[in-house]
């Protein structure tokens, strides 16, 4: 991740009208290894807690719940109805997933969402 996107969640409660409610979107792990500092190595960063506070402020998050809405979104994609092509970068065999992960885990440029597919 970018120093710039780390910092655009640490400006949130100076940045943000007082008492609003904030939701935090995005994939967040435990830690990450290739991050841009050492605080990003352990999946921190700095937040302003005090001025969250100060303004009255909350904070949700969660993750969404993926398992309720696979089914909808698949018959979705399959009557063409949804196109989710315009976010995958890669379309690879399945004997390659090794080395897209790779690249993924890396964060290569170019490399953002990859589809694998069986043998026929």
């Amino acid at each position: 991740m970018s120093p710039r996107r780390w910092e655009s969640c640490s400006c949130g409660p100076s940045c943000a009208t007082t008492g609003c409610t904030s939701g935090v979107v995005g994939v967040y792990i435990p830690n990450d290894p290739g991050g841009p500092d050492s605080l990003a190595k352990k999946g921190e960063i700095v937040f302003d807690w005090g001025m969250l506070w100060f303004k009255g402020q909350r904070v949700a998050t969660g993750q969404c719940n993926v398992k309720a809405y696979n089914r909808q979104l698949r018959e979705l994609i399959h009557l063409g109805k949804a196109k989710p092509s315009w976010i995958v970068s890669h379309t690879l065999p399945l004997d390659n997933a090794p080395d897209g992960y790779q690249h993924f885990d890396k964060r290569d440029s170019g490399w953002t969402k990859v589809v694998l597919q069986p043998a026929a």
